[in-house]
């Protein structure tokens, strides 16, 4: 009988979120802890994603500049509902497992 090595982990994966047409799409991502989630801003004006709880552990980015990209590490699993702070009627949540 052939020994079992360790169990063997996924990588951390990189998940997208468009800023697209004053959204967030997708509205709500969920992504395992580890993952790496990347808003990506297609609008022709900056945009932020950030918790509405600061200090929760949710994201809490610059302004993402037209055509930029910004980077979050999930690390604590959990609800973080987040909204952009230039435009509050764009809300959207991150769900980290």
């Amino acid at each position: 009988m052939a020994a079992l090595g360790p169990a063997v982990q996924a990588a951390p994966a990189v998940h997208t979120v468009l800023i697209d047409g004053m959204r967030f799409i997708p509205q709500t991502v969920e992504v395992k802890a580890g993952d790496t989630v990347v808003w990506r801003n297609k609008d022709p004006f900056p945009h932020t994603a950030t918790a509405t709880q600061s200090g929760s552990g949710g994201p809490s980015s610059p302004a993402i500049a037209p055509g930029a990209s910004w980077r979050f590490k999930a690390a604590k699993p959990g609800s973080y509902p987040y909204l952009c702070t230039l435009h509050s009627t764009m809300t959207a949540t991150l769900v980290v497992k």
